[in-house]
């Protein structure tokens, strides 16, 4: 891997939320105190090092900063006060500004102002083209039906090709965190290391695995923020596959509680969770609430808007005030538009993906083995034709 060294790098990260770098004099501690580091994944104070130094490529190609889940008790614990739980997370959004190819994730992080216009932009154009649609083809007093403002069938679509643009965004930048940290080595121009191909079937459970449980947050001494964080992903995860699979029954004249009753304890987990998280931000209560960089913000209240305007929705169209209903269906897609298009693929959503995965990489990594130079191969092969 190369050495190149970028003496800029602490002042570059500074933006994306790290403070007091220079304060760590590599003790350990945070390490040590640290209940997730292990001999292959000596964290933080490998990062910390490899920052202060300016390994920028040495940063780009580790798993490290993902696979801390920022409990705090190395900040809490520093005796020097460098908060390396912060930087930490400072790294995973540098990290996620360099998987993206377009560059937008760069422009968010470094100039958070950008990411705020871009949502109230996207919000307004999603407004605009919904209401536009709803007017000329339908009634806004009417929320079912052949005549209905927002036609469930028209929403469904436009879900799938939603989901579609986002897979198309996210792909690349999985593939290249996979280059970054894996396939550079194993395929790269040197190929030093290689991953049999069955350590990729065996391990990719782990994805699946990590991407549900959130289990890797539960090893941290401090349970509840790991029990929150586990209602905020479930809670995420059982909508997403609702509105994506469900959205039929969930729009029915009559309340189908086969279906319903999922989408109500969603929809508490989601307000529950943001609520907690928002307050604890304000209050400063956990160490991971310390410091907040904007786009935490911008994440939590995108996400508080789409759980209350979705609830909003739901009673009002139960309630028979239709017209409002779908009022408050425009305003609840005026935060979705913007949080799936903007948040997942480039800003704090895009973790759900990249974490899970970097387990998943860390565990081919420790399959790597050297891989066989030409001479080995063509020694191996003229010893099987001489046999």
């Amino acid at each position: 891997m190369s050495t190149r060294v970028n003496p800029e790098l602490v002042e570059e990260l500074s933006a994306y939320g790290a403070e007091d770098v220079q304060k760590c004099f590599n003790c350990g501690n945070c390490t040590a105190t640290c209940s997730l580091a292990e001999e292959h994944e000596n964290f933080p104070r490998r990062s910390m090092r490899a920052l202060q130094l300016g390994m920028e490529d040495r940063l780009k190609g580790g798993l490290e900063p993902w696979l801390c889940y920022y409990c705090g008790e190395c900040s809490t614990l520093c005796p020097r006060g460098a908060q390396p739980g912060e930087t930490m997370m400072s790294l995973r959004r540098w990290l996620t500004s360099r998987y993206d190819f377009t560059g937008i994730s760069r422009l968010f992080y470094r100039r958070p102002r950008v990411e705020v216009v871009s949502v109230i932009v996207v919000a307004l154009l999603t407004a605009l083209g919904f209401s536009l649609f709803g007017f000329l083809r339908g009634n806004i007093h009417e929320y079912n039906g052949a005549n209905s403002f927002l036609p469930a069938a028209t929403i469904h679509i436009f879900d799938w090709s939603l989901a579609g643009v986002l897979l198309a965004l996210l792909i690349p930048n999985i593939f290249r965190m996979w280059w970054f940290t894996v396939g550079r080595e194993t395929m790269g121009r040197s190929r030093a290391m290689r991953v049999p191909a069955a350590a990729y079937l065996r391990s990719v459970y782990l994805f699946p695995l990590h991407f549900i449980t959130q289990k890797r947050y539960a090893q941290c001494e401090r349970r509840r923020p790991w029990l929150v964080h586990l209602a905020l992903m479930l809670s995420y995860v059982t909508m997403l596959v609702l509105i994506m699979f469900f959205l039929k029954y969930m729009w029915a004249a009559t309340i189908d509680w086969r279906v319903h009753v999922f989408g109500y304890l969603a929809s508490a987990g989601l307000i529950f969770a943001t609520v907690w998280a928002i307050i604890g931000r304000l209050k400063k209560m956990e160490a991971q609430h310390q410091h907040s960089h904007e786009s935490d913000w911008i994440f939590l209240i995108l996400l508080l808007v789409v759980a209350l305007t979705g609830v909003a929705q739901h009673v009002l169209h139960r309630s028979g005030a239709d017209a409002a209903a779908n009022v408050a269906y425009v305003v609840h897609l005026m935060g979705v538009v913007p949080m799936l298009g903007l948040e997942v693929p480039f800003s704090k959503w895009s973790h759900m993906a990249y974490r899970p995965l970097a387990m998943y990489f860390a565990t081919l990594r420790k399959h790597m083995v050297p891989a066989p130079i030409p001479e080995q191969v063509a020694g191996g092969m003229q010893t099987e034709l001489v046999s």
